[in-house]
């Protein structure tokens, strides 16, 4: 069955996931699966159960061992490889993959009338030539692959009717005039592929998975936690393994009182349609919270939910980051003005001119924080930022050298470190925190992987001078043919 827990605080629902991981399953070596959306948010997971599970008596000493935290995506791809006999990265219809098919059908068809729009894109229909051009077709493929795996995972239906040779849009409707040849070219590579795409074996898997749920090798529990956002299909798939498993649903969501108004409103089939949208009465949850409000919608469509349970969190309303935090859950709107103690700083806005500043900034108020309050900890610490890749350098610099080298090697929020500055170490005393730098891609924390990357960059196209030198200077390709800085210097000579 299907249970469902909401709250406005990760940490309620965090503990309510560590009461049921609790109890241990019938196998003690049967793992845990938790799906999770993020590499950062497992680290958190892991840190806050491992303060819960196997604990001495009012001592926060044990340890989160044998838990699986994959994320949604492989989870549910898995689950449907699984059904198919299909290794998951055997997969022909695996985005990267199916790259490579789209490519020759690309080559094959683009000069034909149907394809026009295509062919134009690619600049054939320009030249006059019939010759696509070779640095757009890795792109158009790449883009197709994308489009083609959210069709099929938000618009399952629309993909079954292009391989009945309907041009549907998935809305009820037909494809405009300049998008009908996107259904023709997928099933041009539906025919080069020869396998039925996932779209095509969802009914047929989710029926097989009710009727024998032994056909995958899961967990009698399964739990998913913090979604924002599931695609039907993942909604399909999890019904039908809420069938003969507990699969229980940890969601987050900003306002109880607004989740009971939109009860009983059905799901709009686009976004023009939606009845909902003007229902939230605190600015906040009106600009910031459709994707919950219409994960909630679809909820209610696809899944057949055995209970619903509120993780509520009795908080004071003394502070006004507590005022603001008790109106967002009410979903009231904000009166024009709180009276705010001189001393109330719960909420802080810090202007500053420029990124490095703002990391400057930045670790000073984390210091500051640190010295006033004995009782907090530098893993209950999270910094957000638009673009990890563009701030990490910035913070590996500011908080030092110990800081960058953490930073590379795992990739983790922020775990515990010194609180107090060592004085035989003249370093600043924020470079004495450990910090550690989630979700960056393995192209920034992978040298052999960055060498790889560059190398396909450059032979993408003609090799400049300064190219093949940066690639040169690179540690790992420096390591490899033991390039010291004399030899860089006469390579550039």
């Amino acid at each position: 069955m299907l249970r469902l827990y909401r709250a406005e605080r990760a940490d309620a629902l965090v503990r309510g996931l560590a009461e049921v991981l609790a109890t241990p399953p019938d196998d003690p070596f049967t793992p845990d699966v938790v799906a999770v959306p993020s590499r950062g948010v497992e680290r958190w997971i892991a840190q806050q159960l491992s303060m819960a599970l196997g604990t001495s008596a009012g001592r926060p000493d044990g340890v989160c061992a044998n838990v699986e935290f994959p994320s949604p995506r492989r989870l549910m791809a898995s689950v449907l490889a699984g059904v198919a006999d299909i290794d998951p990265d055997d997969d022909p219809w695996r985005t990267r993959r199916l790259v490579w098919p789209l490519l020759e059908v690309i080559d094959a068809c683009a000069t034909e009338p149907w394809a026009a729009t295509l062919g134009r894109h690619l600049g054939i229909h320009e030249s006059g030539s019939g010759v696509p051009d070779n640095g757009r077709r890795m792109a158009v493929a790449q883009k197709l692959a994308g489009l083609f795996a959210a069709y099929g995972a938000d618009r399952p239906h629309m993909l079954r009717a292009w391989a009945s040779g309907d041009d549907a849009d998935g809305t009820g409707g037909m494809l405009d005039r300049d998008l009908v040849w996107q259904a023709e070219i997928w099933r041009r590579v539906r025919a080069r592929i020869g396998v039925a795409s996932p779209a095509e074996r969802l009914d047929e898997a989710c029926r097989r998975l009710r009727d024998d749920p032994e056909l995958i090798d899961l967990p009698a529990r399964l739990s998913l936690f913090g979604p924002t956002r599931l695609t039907n299909e993942q909604l399909h798939v999890l019904d039908a393994l809420g069938a003969h498993r507990d699969v229980h649903l940890w969601l987050p969501h900003s306002s109880h009182v607004l989740w009971n108004r939109m009860r009983g409103h059905p799901a709009a089939v686009t976004r023009r349609d939606d009845q909902t949208a003007a229902l939230p009465q605190h600015p906040v949850v009106r600009s910031m919270g459709r994707d919950t409000r219409e994960l909630q919608l679809r909820l209610g469509t696809h899944l057949t939910i055995a209970s619903d349970s509120y993780v509520g969190v009795d908080s004071p309303s003394q502070t006004l980051l507590e005022r603001l935090q008790r109106d967002i859950r009410d979903d009231e709107a904000p009166v024009p003005r709180h009276d705010v103690g001189e001393r109330d700083r719960s909420i802080q806005v810090h202007a500053c001119h420029g990124r490095h500043r703002q990391v400057e900034v930045l670790r000073e108020v984390v210091l500051g924080l640190l010295e006033d309050d004995p009782t907090l900890e530098p893993r209950d610490i999270i910094v957000m930022c638009p673009d990890v890749e563009s701030w990490a350098p910035l913070v590996s610099a500011v908080f030092g050298a110990e800081s960058a080298r953490s930073a590379t090697e795992t990739t983790t929020t922020t775990g515990a470190g010194s609180r107090t500055r060592d004085r035989s170490n003249p370093a600043h005393p924020g470079q004495q925190i450990e910090i550690r730098l989630a979700d960056r891609s393995l192209r920034q924390t992978n040298p052999v992987l960055a060498v790889l990357a560059a190398l396909l960059d450059i032979v993408d196209g003609r090799m400049s001078g300064p190219e093949v030198l940066d690639l040169a200077a690179m540690p790992a390709v420096r390591r490899r043919f033991g390039f010291d800085d004399d030899a860089l210097e006469r390579l550039g000579d």
